[in-house]
C-alpha cells in the first residue's frame, strides 16, 4: 500500500511538474522582480496574502483547494536554461546580465507557507494563504499561486452546492470533460469535483493520478452505429457459472416477445440496430449492462430492448447494472422506467430488477437538481457536465494575493474602493465554535496577538459590518492555519484527493444550515482584532511605522 501511495504522489508531483513551470506567470512579475533586485531589495522579507473578497454563486460559503498542487509547485520551483535565455530575449535589452544569473539559483529554499487545510469551509476576507520569504522571490509565486487555487476552490465550491442541491443518497458523476476550458481545466475539474462531493468522474486520466473512481459505459453513437443483428459478433455468451455457449440473440428475441405482450408494446416498432447494439454490449460486457436507452424512442424501443437483453442476461446468471436516460422529461421517464422494471419482476420473478440503477444525464444544473428533488423520480445517480465544470453562473472566484508586510512592518493597500483595501500586518486566524462545535465566527488577529481562550470575552469588529465593535464568549477555539511548507520542504504529508475529500464533507457537515442555504444564505461572520483595527487607522492616518506621507515645504 505504501508503495502504491508512494507511486500516486510521484504521478502526481510530475502532473504539476509539466503543467506549472516558473514562467506560468505574469511577465509584469519578472519586471518587479528585476527592479527589486535592481534596487537591492530582492532579499528583504516580505509577506503576502491570498484571499478572496467575495462568496461565489451568492452562496454563503466556499470551499478552500488547490494547496497539494501549490505545494508541489513551490517545492520544485526553479528556472531551467531555455526559461531563462526565453526571459532574456522579451525583457528590455538593458536588462543588466547578472540578473539572470540570479534567476537560475533561484528556488523556494528560503520560501514558508501557512495555509488552511484542503477542503476546509473557508469565508471571504479570510486569509487562506500566508506566502513569506525574499521580496523578489515570492512576488515571482503570485499568479501561479492564484492559478493553481483560484479554479480549484471554485469548481470545489460548485460541487458541494450541487451536492446539497442533490442530496446526500444520489450519487453524482462528473463527466465534464469535453466542456472544460482545455486539458488542464478538464483535469482540475475531475479532482476538485470529487474533493467537493461528486462519487465518480468520466475522466480515465484523472482517475489514474488523483485515484477517483471511474464510470461509464456507451454514448448514443455505439447505439445508432448498429442497424441489423447480423452486425452482433460473436453471438454466444458463456453463462456466469460456465457451461456451453449459449446463442444470446435468440435467447434476447425470445423474451423482447414476452416483454412486448406484457408491456402493450408494437414489435414492428423496436429498433433492430438498437436490439443489435444492447447485445453486442452486453455480451462484451456481461457484468456492466448499462445502456443509454433514449436513442430513438424510450417506451416503444429503448426500454423493451433493455428488458429483454436484461433478461437473457439474467438468465445466464450475469446481473445488469440499469439504464441511462439523457432527454426528455427525466423525472418521468424515470417514474416510468421504475415501473416497468417492477412489472417485469413480477410477472417474470426476476430479483434483480429491483436493483437496476437509473442514472440521468442531459445539462443537469444546480437549480434543476433542486426542482428534481420537488418532484417523484425514481432516479439513483446523475451525470453533470457542463454547467459543473464552468462555473455557468460564476465563473470566477476572485482571489488576490496582497502585500502585507516587508522588513517586520506593516504594508496595507488604501484604495477608493473599500472592498479592495486590504488589512496590514501578519496574522493569526481563529475559527471560534460554539458549544455544538459548530463554526460561529472566523477571527483575524496580528500573529504576535495571545490567541482567544476558551470562556473568555473578547471584542471584535466584524468585516461588512457598520455594528461596531461586538463581544464574543468563544465556547472551543481552532487554528484555522498551520505551518505547510518551510525553507523548501513540505511540512505535512499531502492529501489525497479522497482524504481531501472526506475532510471537505465533514467541514460541511459542521456548518449550520441557514450558512449552506443555496439562495440567500445568513451570512457567517468573519471579523478582526481590536489591534487590527487600530492598526488599520492608524495607517489611514499616516501614523504607522513605515507608513509615512511625503510632505512638500
Amino acid at each position: 500500500m505504501a508503495m502504491l501511495l508512494n507511486e500516486a504522489c510521484a504521478t502526481l508531483e510530475r502532473s504539476v511538474c509539466e503543467r506549472v513551470s516558473p514562467l506560468l506567470t505574469d511577465l509584469y512579475q519578472f519586471t518587479m522582480a528585476y527592479a527589486y533586485w535592481r534596487a537591492g531589495r530582492h532579499n528583504e522579507p516580505a509577506v503576502f496574502e491570498l484571499f478572496f473578497r467575495d462568496n461565489p454563486f451568492g452562496g454563503g460559503f466556499s470551499l478552500f483547494a488547490g494547496l497539494s498542487d501549490c505545494l508541489l509547485f513551490l517545492r520544485n520551483f526553479r528556472f531551467k536554461k531555455e526559461d531563462v535565455e526565453y526571459l532574456r530575449s522579451v525583457l528590455p535589452s538593458d536588462t543588466d546580465p547578472d540578473f539572470f544569473t540570479y534567476l537560475k539559483e533561484l528556488d523556494c529554499s528560503a520560501v514558508s507557507v501557512s495555509a488552511v487545510s484542503e477542503g476546509t469551509v473557508v469565508f471571504a476576507r479570510v486569509p487562506l494563504l500566508e506566502v513569506s520569504g525574499p521580496l523578489a522571490i515570492v512576488q515571482l509565486l503570485e499568479t501561479s499561486l492564484l492559478c493553481l487555487v483560484n479554479y480549484a476552490s471554485l469548481v470545489c465550491t460548485n460541487a458541494a452546492r450541487f451536492r446539497l442541491a442533490a442530496g446526500p443518497k444520489r450519487r453524482l458523476l462528473e463527466m465534464g470533460l469535453r466542456r472544460a476550458q482545455g486539458p488542464d481545466g478538464g483535469l482540475t475539474a475531475s479532482r476538485y469535483t470529487y474533493i467537493g462531493g461528486f462519487d465518480l468522474t468520466s475522466n480515465a486520466l484523472a482517475g489514474r493520478l488523483f485515484g477517483i473512481p471511474v464510470a461509464g459505459t456507451m454514448a448514443h453513437s455505439y447505439v445508432t452505429s448498429f442497424s441489423s443483428l447480423e452486425e452482433v459478433w460473436p453471438q454466444t455468451l458463456v453463462p456466469s457459472r460456465g457451461g456451453d455457449p449459449i446463442d444470446l440473440i435468440s435467447l434476447a428475441k425470445g423474451w423482447l416477445g414476452r416483454v412486448c405482450q406484457l408491456l402493450g408494446t408494437k414489435p414492428q416498432r423496436v429498433r433492430e440496430g438498437e436490439l443489435a447494439a444492447f447485445l453486442s454490449y452486453a455480451i462484451a460486457y456481461p457484468q456492466n449492462f448499462l445502456p443509454v436507452i433514449d436513442s430513438y424512442s424510450v417506451s416503444c424501443s429503448g426500454l423493451p430492448c433493455f428488458c429483454a437483453v436484461a433478461l437473457a442476461l439474467c438468465e445466464l446468471q450475469y446481473e445488469p447494472l440499469g439504464i441511462r436516460l439523457d432527454s426528455g422529461d427525466l423525472c418521468r421517464q424515470s417514474v416510468e422506467v421504475r415501473r416497468v422494471f417492477r412489472e417485469c419482476n413480477n410477472h417474470f420473478t426476476v430479483p434483480a430488477f429491483e436493483s437496476f440503477i437509473i442514472v440521468c444525464t442531459n445539462s443537469v444544473s444546480e437549480q434543476s437538481l433542486v426542482e428534481l428533488n420537488k418532484r417523484d423520480n425514481e432516479i439513483d445517480a446523475v451525470g453533470v457536465g457542463t454547467h459543473l465544470v464552468t462555473c455557468t453562473s460564476h465563473p470566477s472566484l476572485g482571489c488576490v494575493y496582497k502585500l502585507v508586510e516587508v522588513r517586520g512592518c506593516p504594508r496595507m493597500k488604501l484604495s477608493e474602493d473599500p472592498e479592495k483595501s486590504t488589512l496590514p500586518g501578519r496574522k493569526a486566524i481563529y475559527r471560534l465554535l460554539d458549544t455544538e462545535g459548530h463554526p460561529q465566527m472566523d477571527l483575524i488577529c496580528l500573529s504576535e496577538e495571545t490567541a482567544p481562550k476558551v470562556g473568555v470575552s473578547l471584542n471584535c469588529y466584524p468585516l461588512g459590518l457598520d455594528k461596531g465593535v461586538q463581544s464574543v464568549t468563544p465556547a472551543q477555539v481552532t487554528t484555522l492555519r498551520s505551518d505547510v511548507f518551510f525553507h523548501g520542504e513540505i511540512t505535512l504529508p499531502l492529501s489525497s484527493a479522497s482524504d481531501s475529500r472526506i475532510y471537505a464533507q465533514t467541514s460541511l457537515q459542521a456548518l449550520y444550515p441557514h450558512h449552506k442555504k443555496l439562495q440567500e444564505p445568513e451570512n457567517y461572520t468573519v471579523a478582526i482584532s481590536e489591534k487590527i483595527h487600530s492598526l488599520v487607522s492608524d495607517i489611514r492616518k499616516g501614523n504607522s511605522k513605515g507608513s509615512n506621507f511625503l510632505h512638500s515645504n
